[in-house]
């Protein structure tokens, strides 16, 4: 095997513990990354340069369409069938500007076997026939021909549900702004105006083009076999010849002076006269593989933007200019590096006041210094998320695919970056030789590069009726166009896709599809080790684990000692305790002290229902991070922000409220589907309630009216701060959370402990939080081109007890019925069945969604579809091992901790998971016509909650007058 393919390097990476092997395929010239960790976690990519040459969207609607069948698996969709049915701990498919990624993860061998074998077989055999292309990309949709003529596809809807988010829109446009000459300088994504000019034939071309092994990038990574690993992909590989692919990314020639781009976005039309613009000022920089300057301009980053008092985000906000920053910073992932900062909320009189105020402050900078704390701040905190290699809800070796693709794919060391000391010791010694070195940055990356440009969005509001307008004149002119005969293959076409879309797959076909056995499953959970330490005022959970010598350490405040009316300033008094300083330190030093001296602290608050009671259980939680040597300075740092906290900078706390409400309006649309959810489930339980009161709509509400009280009655404001502070601050009602292994914990508890000692002590308080009525149905208007649904109702309030088999039936639901009405069929990107096991809240839902009433049909059809459901024994134990796979999902350590804590709080017990995975393991088809039954209930009483734009909600009242109640939100 090993004579199929010529090894390039081999390379201990010690700093990450892992060996990487490089490798090129002889006969194809496929380009093989190898990495052996000690990680149950696997992963594997395959990733193609796809620059664009258009905004047609044709890498992305290629994306979604080799998922849809290929060669040896013959099913509309083997990627849906392997979120039935995999023990996947990621499942996706990423373009991006110039690269399409196909990355999975699973902790079971065969599993991730499988899995390879499936995504390989889809990118380069894929079954990509024309109704493919038109069911992902677009399609005329005309059913009669009286009917009006409209655009249908996934992609398409997909991306004007992106283009009516102007975060997405300003971080597109300035991309494109600076890189106009290169790939760069069109959508990948697809513009909507655009994709209905793609043909059959040019995304075709486009798969032969660059799907092809000459242009693949493998990548391996985690703890099974290295040679098993060739001889997988090598069965592949091995039946291409070579071809020369022209794929490579141009540089962008520099501008010879700056740039000035102006594009407008939707706001509604009650806000023409108070709505507010968008601004960022843009440096193309170098190139990405330079991997000391990559390390440089990463640290740069940081020190001007990476804390609440870094210089160049403190003098934005400081402005008043805006409401909160805008802009990615330094962005790192694409061939040039580049960098973007700019203000959000900006009166359209003070537009052109944020490019100088930018190109002053880094003059200033130049000229006065940076403060040596600040640069010693941001090179521990890039330090130490480089040597914690903490990826979140991804898997490990994707964070670091990604990482290694920076270089590799523009022909660079894929390694450069993943071996970090080197570069980061050498970095050091330049800062500790030349005290300026990062002034010197400035002068030469910002101050001295004309290759910059200033995007402004502003905002109007007409363009959503514009844009409406322009696509129904393409349409008109594209049937002028046709005869009637054309008219009526149009017709047949989309009588012959619905009828495609609506045909199940064969049972043959379907078994092609490789799963699990249920014996492969494993029978029992995997636990995490807790012990509770400590009594009455002195409440600890410990969790002994290896987490590489970080301490992560959670202290907690219970919520319920606050009145209702308190529960919206919780977010905004966790980001004072980090954010506005102490009597000894004001919030630019406090931030200092914090990146300087730990990996981190952040506030985060928590509710949830209790398991088998009622009520709920809410916390405050400040949670930190630091190495086992640094953990009493990170015990100082909270002591210090607990007890010495200065809540009375009314200016600080005014731009918070702000920026707390920007991010919120711009969370809208891209994340409209969260924001029903809370909304719909805040009627069914006390703890859903209370996150939509800190979260949701109303948090959102509480914001305006709060951001004017600051202006005209700080004094009562500061009186409720002052308030939540006095009564969350009580040893009674806290609880410590630390994830450490056992030696490092026996260093820290004396400290732990003199900590939680001075912390003020009184008699615990419990307030009650009332419930509250909301209208059945309910439209919540925003200006966007797309709409999101959701219908529910509380299980739990119809008698329903909880069994295990619940997880099996909603996942099933999600990618069998809603999977094909709304998304296949309804042209919308996605959809969602949701069950809270602890409160009992079913949730259905849709993701930019083109429809509204059908959507809601739909969900009131979920009843029939699981009462006349019938499941094979290959499909029942498909669903079992996904719904296995949710709940076995890989956790690194700080998560296992803050995982088994929430568990704890809600009482949700091991015997109790116990039983539910037992319950998961013996679901039969039973289970699924009962729940069908009881599924009843939605359609009869659930609560309906849209988002979406007022002409939807015009349609929705001439269809049902007095159906719905509307309120605006934006």
């Amino acid at each position: 095997m090993r004579d199929d393919f010529k090894t390039l390097y081999e390379r201990d990476i010690k700093e990450l513990k892992m060996t990487a092997r490089g490798y090129r395929h002889e006969k194809t010239g496929a380009q093989i990354l190898s990495i052996s960790a000690d990680d149950e976690n696997k992963v594997f990519g395959i990733t193609f340069r796809t620059p664009p040459a258009d905004s047609t969207g044709v890498a992305h609607i290629l994306e979604h369409s080799v998922l849809c069948g290929s060669r040896k698996y013959p099913v509309k969709e083997p990627f849906v069938e392997l979120l039935k049915g995999s023990l996947q701990t990621f499942l996706n498919a990423f373009t991006y500007p110039d690269k399409t990624c196909y990355p999975v993860a699973s902790q079971n061998l065969q599993d991730f076997y499988n899995l390879i074998d499936v995504y390989l077989d889809a990118v380069f055999y894929p079954r990509i026939t024309s109704h493919i292309f038109q069911q992902e990309g677009w399609h005329f949709e005309l059913d009669h021909l009286d009917d009006p003529f409209a655009y249908k596809g996934v992609v398409f809807n997909e991306m004007k549900g992106a283009y009516s988010s102007p975060d997405t829109l300003l971080s597109e446009v300035s991309l494109q702004s600076l890189f106009p000459d290169t790939p760069y300088g069109h959508d990948s994504g697809g513009d909507p105006k655009d994709i209905p000019t793609l043909t059959y034939e040019q995304f075709m071309d486009f798969h032969r083009r660059y799907y092809h092994p000459s242009n693949a990038r493998i990548f391996f990574y985690g703890d099974d076999d290295p040679e098993k690993r060739l001889h997988l992909i090598d069965g592949y590989l091995r039946d291409f010849d070579p071809i020369e692919i022209d794929s490579g990314i141009d540089l962008q020639t520099p501008f010879d002076k700056p740039r000035r781009i102006t594009r407008p976005f939707m706001v509604g039309q009650d806000e023409a006269g108070d709505a507010k613009g968008m601004v960022t000022v843009n440096w193309g920089l170098t190139e990405t593989a330079s991997v000391e300057t990559n390390f440089a301009l990463s640290v740069l980053g940081y020190i001007l933007l990476g804390m609440p008092g870094s210089p160049l985000r403190k003098r934005l906000i400081d402005s008043g200019l805006g409401e909160d920053i805008a802009g990615v910073g330094v962005e790192n992932e694409l061939r040039q590096l580049y960098f973007s900062i700019g203000l959000k909320g900006v009166d359209p009189s003070n537009m052109d006041k944020i490019e100088p105020l930018v190109i002053d402050t880094l003059t200033e900078l130049t000229e006065s210094g940076i403060d040596p704390k600040t640069v010693e701040a941001a090179v521990n905190t890039v330090e130490f998320r480089l040597r914690e290699n903490n990826s979140g809800g991804f898997p490990r070796g994707l964070l670091l695919m990604l990482r290694a693709l920076t270089t590799w794919l523009y022909d660079g060391d894929p390694l450069a970056l993943l071996a970090f000391e080197a570069p980061l010791e050498d970095l050091k010694t330049k800062i500790k030789r030349n005290p300026s070195f990062f002034e010197e940055m400035i002068a030469r990356f910002f101050l001295s590069n004309t290759h910059r440009t200033t995007v402004l969005l502003t905002p109007d509001a007409g363009l959503g009726e514009k844009e409406q307008a322009r696509e129904e004149a393409a349409l008109a002119e594209a049937r002028s166009k046709m005869d009637a005969a054309t008219l009526e293959d149009v017709v047949e076409n989309t009588q012959a896709l619905k009828t495609l879309q609506e045909t199940p797959d064969r049972p043959e076909a379907l078994a092609t599809i490789p799963i699990l056995k249920r014996e492969d499953l494993e029978k029992h959970n995997k636990t995490i080790p807790t012990t509770p330490l400590g009594e009455d005022d002195r409440k600890i959970l410990y969790h002994d684990l290896h987490t590489n010598g970080i301490v992560y350490l959670d202290v907690g405040f219970d919520l319920h000692s606050l009145t209702a009316e308190y529960l919206p300033y919780v977010p905004l008094f966790g980001r004072a305790l980090v954010e506005m300083g102490t009597r000894e330190e004001d919030f630019v030093a406090l931030g200092q002290r914090i990146s300087r001296k730990t990996g981190g602290i952040h506030p985060h608050w928590f509710t949830s229902s209790l398991r088998d009671q009622d009520g709920s259980t809410a916390w405050l939680f400040l949670r930190g991070k630091a190495m086992a040597d640094r953990a009493e300075a990170m015990l100082g740092i909270f002591h210090d922000i607990l007890l010495k906290l200065r809540l009375d900078n009314r200016e600080r706390f005014r731009q918070m409220v702000l920026e707390e409400k920007a991010k919120l309006e711009q969370k809208l649309i891209p994340s409209g589907h969260q924001m029903v959810n809370l909304r719909l489930r805040a009627q069914f339980a006390e703890s859903h309630w209370a996150a939509e009161q800190m979260s949701g709509i109303s948090y959102l509400f509480f914001l305006r009216r709060l951001a004017q009280a600051v202006e005209s009655d700080w004094p009562s404001v500061l009186t409720v701060l002052e308030q939540v502070r006095n009564t969350l601050l009580n040893r009674e009602q806290m609880l410590s959370n630390i994830t450490v292994d056992q030696s490092e914990f026996d260093r820290v508890a004396s400290a732990l402990n003199d900590f939680i000692s001075s912390i003020p002590q009184a008699p615990a308080v419990t307030s009650a939080w009332p419930g509250k009525d909301r209208e059945a149905v309910e439209g919540l208007t925003i200006p966007a081109q797309v709409n999101y649904v959701g219908k529910g109702l509380n299980l739990y309030d119809l008698g329903y007890d909880f069994h295990g088999s619940a997880r099996v039936i909603t996942r099933y639901l999600r990618n069998t019925w809603l999977w094909d009405q709304i998304r296949v069929q309804g042209g919308a990107y996605g959809a969602f069945c949701l069950l809270d096991r602890l409160s009992g809240a079913l949730s259905l839902l849709s993701y930019r969604d083109p429809n509204l009433l059908k959507t809601v049909e739909t969900f009131d059809q979920s009843s029939r579809f699981l009462r006349e459901t019938h499941l094979d024994k290959a499909e029942l134990t498909k669903s079992i091992i996904g719904a296995i796979g949710d709940l076995d999902t890989h956790m690194l350590p700080d998560t296992k901790g803050y995982t088994a804590m929430m568990r704890h709080l809600a009482h949700d017990t091991e015997a109790a998971r116990q039983q539910m995975r037992e319950e998961i393991l013996g679901t039969e088809t039973k289970h699924f016509k009962a729940m069908g039954k009881l599924f009843e209930a939605v359609r009869e009483k659930g609560v309906v909650k849209i988002l979406g734009s007022p002409a939807a909600m015009e349609t929705v009242e001439k269809e049902r007058p007095g159906w719905m109640m509307t309120v605006k939100v934006l």
